[in-house]
């Protein structure tokens, strides 16, 4: 039997955020979280603060400007409930950075290291895998638009990418469309569609749109473990995409392939 998880404190936690907890103590916090999904989600919010704060810190200026921070509380005020589930997703991304989802390892003086087979694979691979990990589990918000209203979500989607997204079928394979929602990436704002078939298992397809020069030199079919979670992925011109399931290697490559035949016409 497992031996009972020693609880963390508020200033354990506050520590790991900040990242000044003591090496030693990482995987014993990473242990609570993940058990603890209530000490889990209150991380996630302080990340989400912290990054918004980091954030004004860059972008504000200097000196006698109290109209400015105003403007700075009354938008952040007016937008906190449309910006929810950016923030959950921005301060997830930061989790992964220090291991909650066991994606990358500790190293000495407790820096995050990244395994070589995750450490290999593009940036956005790394956002796809843990924008699955965190929104499959959902039960009542697993997307931000729902399938019932596709043609807003591929327009609102398609505007904040700033090109035209396309959502492939996966009905011949036995998946509905679910819905999708925006996710913010390295540098630029991301996309997930999520599929489930009737034994509930889910299938996410992330896409990122790069610049002119950022996109990934690797363009051929690649794969990615994390535990059960399988990702296949491809870039094609400015487009990266990964598809991700805890199914086989075999069965997903099956789905990846028919989505790219998709995309390509």
């Amino acid at each position: 039997m497992n031996e009972p998880l020693e609880p963390m404190s508020d200033d354990e936690l506050h520590a790991f955020v900040d990242g000044q907890l003591d090496a030693g103590r990482v995987q014993s916090v990473l242990a609570w979280l993940q058990a603890n999904a209530d000490d889990a989600a209150r991380v996630v919010q302080w990340q989400a603060q912290r990054l918004q704060l980091r954030q004004v810190a860059r972008t504000m200026e200097l000196g006698d400007s109290p109209p400015a921070l105003t403007d700075v509380v009354l938008r952040a005020a007016g937008g906190a409930r449309r910006r929810a589930a950016w923030q959950q997703a921005a301060a997830a991304v930061l989790l992964l950075a220090v291991g909650v989802t066991g994606g990358r390892w500790w190293g000495q003086g407790g820096s995050p290291v990244a395994p070589p087979a995750m450490a290999a694979s593009p940036s956005f691979v790394r956002e796809a895998v843990l924008a699955h990990a965190v929104f499959v589990p959902e039960k009542r918000h697993a997307v931000e638009v729902a399938a019932s209203d596709e043609a807003h979500l591929v327009q609102w989607l398609s505007r904040r990418l700033g090109t035209a997204l396309k959502v492939p079928s996966l009905a011949d394979h036995g998946y509905r469309l679910l819905g999708g929602r925006l996710l913010p990436g390295e540098g630029a704002p991301r996309a997930q569609f999520m599929y489930e078939n009737e034994q509930g298992v889910r299938v996410t397809l992330f896409v990122a749109v790069f610049g002119p020069g950022q996109a990934p030199a690797q363009t051929s079919f690649r794969s990615v473990r994390d535990g059960a979670r399988e990702s296949f992925y491809w870039v094609e011109d400015r487009f990266g995409y990964a598809l991700s399931a805890e199914l086989s290697a075999p069965d997903l490559q099956a789905l990846a392939r028919d989505v790219y035949a998709q995309l390509a016409r």
